[in-house]
């Protein structure tokens, strides 16, 4: 059955050191790069109708190194704007303001749980049509695509906050008994698939 396949890009130098990061435009680590063509492994033989990215390069190089051909960037699946609180770690926020909790506050002079849920509904919208003739790709972030994940299965953008995901992971959003359904949820590249791509960099 057709889905929608969730990947979140690979690592970069603040996703490592966990920094907020939305439109602050970062390019892979090596090890991100490394991630990325592992997941070319893993998704080799799946055939898309569409593949969207965010528009960020972190995004789009993911993409690419995988082996996707990407259709469109979309705005809408950019990661939450942090505004004041990008670049800086939730421990460090937590600091200054001990009760923040981005799921159900936002961020200064950023977005809203809401903002960020009106515009993932968007992607939904457009992409949940296509899925009779095929398989989605999405390439984003990690607390947009985690939003999306929510709003698929009906929950309010906060329930995100209950579903982690990692760099270069792939989840699934599909149906079953005509019901939407998370199917397959932060799965990393198999060890496999890494070792092969290893290899390959080293020689």
């Amino acid at each position: 059955m057709s889905e929608i396949l969730l990947i979140r890009h690979g690592e970069t130098t603040w996703s490592a050191s966990r920094r907020h990061t939305s439109y602050t435009d970062l390019e892979l680590t090596p090890d991100g790069e490394r991630q990325s063509r592992a997941l070319a492994v893993a998704l080799a033989g799946r055939r898309f109708v569409r593949v969207l990215s965010s528009p960020r390069q972190r995004a789009t190089c993911t993409a690419h190194l995988a082996g996707l051909t990407v259709d469109a960037t979309d705005p809408d699946l950019a990661e939450w704007n942090y505004g004041a609180y990008e670049g800086r770690t939730t421990a460090d926020i937590h600091d200054e303001n001990p009760a923040w909790n981005i799921w159900t506050d936002g961020c200064p002079d950023g977005e809203s749980p809401a903002e960020v849920g009106a515009r993932l509904d968007r992607v939904l919208d457009r992409v949940a049509p296509l899925l009779e003739r095929g398989t989605v790709a999405l390439v984003g972030h990690a607390h947009s695509l985690r939003v999306l994940g929510a709003r698929w299965i009906g929950l309010p953008p906060s329930a995100g906050g209950l579903l982690r995901l990692d760099t270069a992971t792939v989840s699934a959003l599909g149906h079953e008994h005509g019901r939407r359904v998370i199917l397959r949820w932060n799965q990393p590249v198999p060890a496999t698939a890494a070792a092969v791509t290893d290899r390959a960099a080293r020689h």
